[in-house]
Order: structure tokens, then sequence, then C-alpha cells
């Protein structure tokens, strides 16, 4: 069993990598990792969390199809020396409306169930065996999932980040409201000690003009 875990590349994005972490719970430490994301392998280190294979998320979404290869090459590899018998994808998805969410999707083996079945009777025309080319299709199906799932992630961090930055800015917003609140009450305060003590102080002149002098 072998898990691909989309987790956060960078900072600044709330719980992003630990709901994905906590999606997966116990299976943990009983599945081979694939983590990408550089911010959710240093908290999976953290947590003492051995990971089998790791990568940074891109940066732009243009580079996506790349660590596709790069992952699709490392599966490969691990399949083929038996391995791994079955594989997932752990990872976030946005919603407009409704935030961010964890989903799990089966990679491997292939789930025929969701393709239809062809309407005609003909066989097709093959230029290669049937276990060559249905190999083929299973790596290019595999390296199309990957691809959506990275980029559901990709959007996902994007946007979980967006939403950590406006509250840390409301936040701030609300501090320094109060902040400047208590600055006017403050020097109110100061204004009113400083009217008191000079009227104290001209009712004091005023008494000591106005007193009869010591002949």
């Amino acid at each position: 069993m072998a898990l691909v875990l989309f987790c956060a590349e960078q900072g600044c994005a709330g719980a992003f990598s630990e709901r994905v972490l906590d999606a997966v719970g116990h299976e943990l430490t009983d599945s081979e990792l694939f983590v990408i994301g550089t911010r959710g392998h240093a908290i999976m280190s953290e947590r003492g969390i051995a990971v089998d294979w790791n990568a940074a998320l891109p940066s732009h979404s243009l580079g996506i199809p790349k660590l596709a290869d790069r992952i699709t090459e490392a599966l490969f590899a691990r399949v083929a020396s038996g391995e791994v018998d079955r594989l997932d994808a752990v990872f976030s998805e946005w919603r407009p409306g409704q935030g961010v969410h964890v989903r799990r999707r089966r990679l491997f083996p292939l789930d025929l169930s969701g393709f239809s079945r062809p309407a005609g009777l003909e066989a097709p025309l093959l230029n290669m065996s049937p276990e060559a080319l249905l190999a083929e299709l299973t790596a290019g199906y595999l390296h199309a999932e990957l691809c959506n799932t990275a980029l559901h992630a990709f959007a996902a961090e994007n946007e979980a980040r967006m939403e950590a930055m406006a509250a840390a800015h409301s936040q701030v917003e609300q501090q320094l409201s109060t902040l400047q609140a208590t600055e006017r009450i403050v020097r109110q305060e100061e204004i009113t000690a400083e009217i008191i003590e000079l009227a104290a102080g001209e009712t004091a002149s005023r008494a000591a003009q106005t007193r009869p002098r010591n002949r």
C-alpha cells in the first residue's frame, strides 16, 4: 500500500498539511509514503514520521506535468519490484463557497468500472500486444490523474494561503483599531489630568492673591 500525499509547499497556509495527514490517520505508519510539498515534509519530520519519497510542489502550474513524470517514475519502480500493490492519492480540493476539502482517490490498480464499455462488437485494430497497450494506457492514465490531483492541491494551497493572509490582515486591523482606541483614551486621560492640574494651580494662585497680607 502506498499513499501520495499532497501537502503544503510553503507556510502561511493555516492547517493545510495537518488536514491531509489527519485524513490518513494510522495509515501513515503502515504505508509507503510519497510526500509532495516541502512544508508538509517538514511537518512530518517534526512528528517523527518516516517518508519514503518526497518532492517539492512547483511554484507554477506549468511545472505540474514534470512533477507527475517524477512521481510516476518512482511509483513504477516500486510497482515493478512488487513493493506497491495499491496506490491512493490524498489531496485538498477547493470548492467555491465551501472552502478546502480533503479528498482521496484510488490510482492503482486501475479501476475499470468508471469507464464505459464500447457499444460496437468489432475488436479495435492494434499495432502492439494487448498487454503492452494496457501498460501504456495505465501509465498515461496514472500520469493524468497525478496531474489532476496536483493541480487541485496547487489551487487549494493558494486559496488556503489567501484565506490565512486575509484572516491575519483582519486580525491586525482589529488589533490596530483596539490600540488606537486605547491611545485615544490614554491621551484623553492625560489631557484631563493636565486641565485639572492647571485649574488647581489657577485656583491656588487666585487664593494666594486674595489672601490678606500681614502688616
